[in-house]
């Protein structure tokens, strides 16, 4: 398993950006990786809470969630307190049941527009899984096979409108590239704007993890 344990003791050694969460953002393009990267680096916080932002878009609406996260999840963090939110079923098309998201030191956010311009000032640290929109998208294109080619027409038209008026990438502190083992964590454009959190000496580069 990758070691992402000096990434993850750097995280929690941030300051508070969301009442006494730290939230951290990992965004990237749908299919470059988010996921995965989100489960291990959970893992090395000690199985930190995990927000999936397909939990939030629908069928008809991939990217207008902000307020329903804000009310849902937001709020209730800022105050310290158990946010409870009901993730959207792809599969009967409606929303399931609520669940429960504690306010732990860390919480990851995962999904395209995790570091759009309204969640931003809440943000610990925005990092950006850096594969181009094209690779990402066979990415997911083979992954999800034929059967939901439509849906990726629709999803990445979708994708590419998002992106055009609310950048994430120029705004991240750490660019996350896939390596054939592990990761390599470079300094974001954000940083490099002095916009955002510097990185350590291993996490610049190309050092594995």
């Amino acid at each position: 398993m990758n070691d992402l344990s000096p990434l993850a003791a750097r995280l929690r050694a941030l300051a508070p950006s969301c009442g006494p969460v730290r939230l951290v953002a990992v965004d990237g393009h749908a299919g470059s990786g988010k996921s995965t990267f989100t489960a291990r680096l959970a893992a090395a916080l000690d199985d930190a809470p995990v927000l999936h932002l397909d939990d939030l878009a629908t069928h008809e609406s991939f990217f207008t969630w902000v307020d329903r996260l804000r009310e849902q999840v937001l709020a209730p963090l800022e105050r310290g307190e158990r946010a409870r939110y009901a993730p959207y079923d792809w599969t009967a098309r409606r929303f399931a049941e609520p669940r429960g998201l504690e306010p732990a030191p860390v919480v990851l956010i995962e999904g395209v527009g995790a570091g759009r311009r309204a969640l931003r000032p809440l943000l610990a640290r925005l990092l950006w899984m850096d594969l181009p929109a094209a690779e990402s998208w066979e990415r997911g294109r083979r992954r999800d096979g034929p059967a939901l080619s439509e849906f990726w027409d629709g999803w990445t038209a979708a994708e590419a409108e998002h992106f055009s008026a609310d950048p994430s990438r120029r705004h991240a502190d750490t660019l996350v590239r896939q390596l054939p083992v592990g990761y390599a964590l470079l300094d974001g454009p954000g940083t490099a704007a002095g916009t955002n959190h510097s990185v350590t000496e291993r996490e610049r580069g190309t050092a594995p993890y």
